[in-house]
This record gives C-alpha cells, structure tokens and sequence, in this order.
C-alpha cells in the first residue's frame, strides 16, 4: 500500500456556502498511487471537501498537491496541476456528443499529439464509447454517463481523480463495473482517487483508508479493514 501523505495533503480547511459553514478544519491526506474513500451521511460535507479541492467553493486553510499549495488557486489552475473532479451527477455535457465530451477532458492540455494517445489509451477501458463517439450524451443511460464522465476525466491525463458518489442513482452490476475500472486504474497507471460515496461496503473494498465526516469535522479516520470492525462505522454505514 502506498505511504499516505505526498501527492494530496489538506489541513484545516474550512468551506462555505455564503454565511454557511460546511467545512470545520478537515484535514486529510491521499498518497501516491493511492485510493481513498470520504464516507458521511448526506450534509456531512463529503461533496464539499471535493470541492474545496477543486476550487468550485470557497475555503481556507492549507491545501498541497505534489508540495505545491492550489489553496486559492481558480478551477482551471488547479486542473492543470493534474486533478480531474469527477462531480456528483455526472456533468456530461448532454447536448454535445460523445466524443465531444471526451475531447473536452483535455481542454487544459495542448499537446495534440498525446491527446490522440491519451483517446487512445483511454477507449482501452470503455471500449464501447469508441462505437457511440457520434451520439448524444444525454441519450446514454444513466451508468453509460457516469462512466463517460470519468473517461473525461482521464482525458486530463490527471495524477489524482476526485470521484463524487460514482453510485448515485445506479444498478448494482453498473456500481460494480465502475469500481472495477476504477481499482484497474489505480493498478496498471497507478491513478491517484479521492472517491466520495454512500455505498459504504463498496467504497472500501475498493480504498486502502477512508475517512467519516460527520458536520463538516473527520469524525474516524483509519484503513479500510479497521472501519469494518470499528462497531459505530459498521451499524451507521454498513448495516450490520
């Protein structure tokens, strides 16, 4: 398992929505070559932590990716650091077609020639998205996006996915198809992911540490065997 600490690093940050506080001094880190889970109930502030990364919320306090500091940096800077965010309900641009939406996983990067490979490399994972590049992405179902939001994603040949509730509204076998990709990923490229999600069980499976939000505060933190046998994480998130 990767050491924690060195790629993604975050220390008391707060976040707001206006006069709302979502964030209360959250601190956590994700290695390199790393997946980690954030679980919480709905409010605990998981989606916000994402966003406090990707600079769509305002916050405070330290935020460092590779040892540089993105705290106060725009959406676009912190992209071209090399974190791609996945958001919660996919954000496919419904209107533009498939490959469309792919394209624009990469609108940071200039480097045309690698962009090719990258389309390349990543229609290995989704093959099916090489046969569906003219159609609508709004027609797709509703895995079909989700899965296509992460093929953008990766077209930013980013180090660090941050992935929010990838399971939101999905079938099972859907759920299971994407985590497998996600673990594949992480395996052969050695990808970077912050994953965000309410499947508890299936969410770590997948990490090697997660940590519980509770009120915008890290309420447990530990890997992903000891939350299993930690009695509260397992009556509140796992249902046993």
């Amino acid at each position: 398992m990767p050491e924690a600490g060195g790629l993604l690093e975050l220390e008391g940050v707060e976040a707001r929505y206006g006069p709302v506080k979502a964030l209360h001094g959250v601190s956590l880190t994700v290695g390199d070559g790393e997946i980690v889970a954030v679980l919480g109930a709905n409010g605990a502030g998981k989606t916000t932590t994402l966003r406090a990364i990707s600079g769509t919320v305002r916050r405070s306090g330290a935020i460092r990716f590779a040892g540089k500091s993105v705290a106060g940096r725009s959406p676009e800077a912190v992209a071209r650091f090399g974190i791609a965010h996945v958001p919660e309900g996919r954000g496919t641009l419904s209107e533009l077609s498939v490959a469309e939406n792919l394209r624009l996983g990469a609108y940071v990067r200039r480097d045309r020639t690698s962009i090719r490979e990258d389309e390349r490399r990543v229609l290995g994972h989704f093959p099916w998205l090489g046969d569906r590049g003219g159609q609508r992405a709004g027609t797709l179902s509703g895995g079909e996006q989700q899965m296509l939001a992460l093929a953008r994603a990766l077209m930013l040949r980013p180090r660090l996915v941050l992935l929010d509730e990838p399971s939101l509204g999905l079938a099972p076998k859907v759920v299971a198809e994407i985590f497998r990709i996600v673990r594949e990923l992480n395996e052969r490229e050695g990808l970077s992911v912050l994953v965000v999600e309410q499947n508890a069980i299936i969410a770590l499976e997948a990490a090697s540490r997660a940590y519980v939000l509770e009120a915008g505060r890290v309420a447990v933190e530990g890997g992903s065997d000891e939350l299993r046998r930690n009695e509260s994480v397992r009556r509140s998130y796992l249902g046993y």
